[in-house]
Order: structure tokens, then sequence, then C-alpha cells
């Protein structure tokens, strides 16, 4: 099985960044972990801070890998084009979320990329992404 996880901005920044919210450990350690967790699976990891380049990574792994799981950072509330780019390719999107979107800001409360996705994941910090990954593997669609 190959898994792409793609954040989106200001997620490189994880580990120093507001961590009463995102924690302290950066992606980069953590993906290491969630790939020793996971030896049975290809994991890729993918960061941006610009919009076109989440896009054109949806559209690379859309159609050859068995499942995409998304943060797409403050793009989750204002990109209709993610959300198209998600909707255009047969790959399975999951949404994931570290902190949960429904305690902050109002504006993050909606998103326009759930409708595009099976699901989403939020608030659970980085075990999201390792329940987004078990999701993935007991999926009978895949």
């Amino acid at each position: 099985m190959k898994i792409q996880i793609i954040n989106g901005p200001n997620l490189n920044l994880l580990g120093k960044r507001e961590p009463e919210i995102y924690g302290s450990q950066s992606f980069e350690a953590y993906f290491e972990q969630l790939q020793k967790r996971f030896p049975q699976v290809e994991l890729h990891y993918f960061q941006s801070n610009v919009e076109g380049e989440l896009i054109n990574k949806i559209h690379e792994v859309g159609f050859s890998f068995d499942a995409i799981l998304l943060n797409a950072g403050g793009y989750t509330h204002t990109s209709v084009s993610i959300s198209d780019a998600i909707s255009g390719v047969t790959t399975p999107t999951l949404e994931v979320h570290i902190s949960n979107i429904y305690k902050r800001e109002e504006f993050r409360h909606k998103s326009i990329i759930s409708k595009s996705c099976v699901g989403m994941i939020s608030g659970l910090g980085l075990k999201g992404y390792e329940l987004g990954v078990t999701y993935f593997l007991n999926s009978p669609d895949l």
C-alpha cells in the first residue's frame, strides 16, 4: 500500500510554532516514527506553503497511490481549488487536522475540502495521521 501524506502551509514549523496547540515534535521526527510503526506501508511525505504545489502533488499521486492523508492547513477554509483537485482524482483522501478546528476561531469551523474527502480526523494531535493510516489499512475498498 502506498500512502501520500501532504501537509500545507506553516506545518513546516511543527515543533516550533505554537507548541501549546501543535506540540513540540517536528513532523519529520514524527514521520520517522510513523514509518517504523507501519513498515508494511510505503509512506511518502510532502509539505508546501504554496497552494499550487499542493494541487500539483495531489494530481501527481492521485491516480497511482492508494490513499492521501491531507492536512491543508489554512487552505482547508479557503481553497476551492484544492477541493476540486481532490474531487478530480481517484485516490481517496482523508482530511487530517492536528488541532480541533471546532475549538478554534469561528472561521476555522468551515472546511471547504471536507465534501471531497472520505472523512476527517481533527483534534487528536499527530496521532491523527496514525489513525488515518490505520483507517486505510483496514478499508475494504482498497
